[in-house]
């Protein structure tokens, strides 16, 4: 099968979107299929992404990356969206590909960029079906980006919502891989919305024993021995307003004296504007507090591994992949009863799940787990059950038998 898939954005970036996407083409390359992809160019960001020309041009067997022109999204210089002049590179790439059949990932982003809906014009033209992937409730980070609140932030959310159900509705279908998140695009008016589990990980490379390692911190980021005796709290992900990160430290500010902080050492895993504020106000809080930088996906596993406790605050998420990710390395989770996190967790057995913008419930649950050792390792125990299906093959042949079945329609 010849498949082009659009898409927001790829590695060098790591995301969800962009971690799940090269794993996506590693298995199509594998299993013979030839895929044109398309995404942001990240060049003008090679000062942190040093290594982004491994991941354009030919990258696999049968797997072309070509990169089209960028600007800043959002207002975010490290977050790329495609330009509009980028559409017509696009089109003659599509022309000599001649594929069977266009895959858009958040087509509602692209479409800020492009200024149309991606794909859709080729695929009409050549009589080949197209299919969005809804991936990002942007309409839930409108609050996080932009300076609007009360009525002003309603009706810029409804105005996005029907935009956004105008886009997908332009797909021969909207695939979505949340339950939780399936009945949201219902209710936002988009009619031709098909769930399947599309999204998948590699279990085993969470469950390895030889992850485990003595003095990891003292030995992988030069830490003083006494840190491995301590509780350690991950956080992994983007350093953004989006992840929730004003009400976490807010929380954790507020009810403080609530945790013996010398028992606990944080670890924040990533990048982003916020990286100066969230070191400042966590280590006021606990001492021991690291900032780790971005880490690459290989690497994630051992650090799940290495640490006690996962955290997160987004109450936004579509699919939580470092939730699974710490379901999957035993460790427990401690999150929001929001969004797409709840779709793999259950509470008091994989972790807790407090209510959303509760900052006691939240502190309370982390004070919880910081002090019961035997809890945690209950957990630990539960935590690979939830997630051990989820394997990325069972995922991409999933879309692939969505993908022919397409292709078979339309012929």
């Amino acid at each position: 099968m010849k498949i082009a898939i659009i898409t927001s954005g790829f590695l060098p970036v790591i995301d969800g979107v962009t971690v799940s996407g090269f794993q996506r083409v590693q298995r199509l390359s594998k299993w013979g299929h030839e895929v044109i992809l398309f995404c942001p160019d990240y060049q003008s960001l090679k000062a942190i992404y040093p290594d982004w020309k491994q991941y354009t041009g030919n990258i696999l067997p049968n797997v072309k990356v070509v990169n089209l022109e960028s600007q800043p999204f959002m207002g975010i210089d490290f977050e790329r969206n495609v330009t509009r002049g980028s559409y017509g590179q696009m089109l003659q790439q599509l022309e000599a590909f001649s594929p069977d059949i266009i895959h858009v990932d958040e087509p509602e982003r692209l479409f800020l960029g492009f200024l149309k809906i991606p794909g859709i014009d080729f695929a009409k033209k050549h009589n080949i079906p197209c299919i969005g992937f809804f991936r990002t409730n942007f309409t839930e980070y409108i609050e996080d980006f932009f300076p609007v609140k009360g009525i002003f932030l309603k009706f810029a959310e409804n105005i996005a919502k029907k935009l956004i159900a105008w886009i997908y509705n332009s797909y021969d279908l909207t695939l979505i891989h949340s339950k939780t998140t399936e009945a949201k695009l219902v209710q936002m008016g988009i009619t031709n919305v098909h769930y399947r589990e599309l999204w998948g990980f590699d279990p085993q490379k969470f469950r390895e024993p030889k992850l485990k390692i003595n003095d990891f911190f003292v030995r992988n980021y030069d830490l003083h021995q006494e840190i491995e005796e301590k509780v350690k709290i991950l956080f992994i992900g983007r350093l953004t307003p989006d992840k929730g990160w004003d009400f976490g430290l807010n929380a954790l500010e507020q009810f403080k004296d609530l945790i013996d902080w010398k028992r606990v050492a944080i670890f924040v895993a990533g990048d982003g504007p916020l990286n100066s504020e969230i070191l400042e106000r966590l280590s006021k809080i606990c001492p021991e507090t690291h900032m780790l930088g971005r880490v690459p996906p290989e690497k994630v596993p051992q650090l799940f591994a290495n640490t006690d406790i996962y955290v997160t605050n987004s109450e936004k998420e579509n699919r939580a992949l470092t939730v699974v990710e710490a379901l999957a390395s035993g460790t427990p989770v401690i999150a929001p009863n929001a969004g797409g996190v709840i779709d793999n967790m259950t509470d008091g057995k994989t972790g807790f799940l407090y209510p959303p913008q509760d900052a006691q419930a939240f502190v309370l649950s982390l004070k919880h787990l910081v002090e019961h050792d035997d809890l945690r390792h209950e957990m630990a125990d539960n935590t690979y059950g939830n997630v051990c299906e989820l394997t990325l093959d069972k995922a991409v042949e999933n879309l692939l038998d969505i993908w022919k079945k397409q292709v078979s329609e339309n012929i």
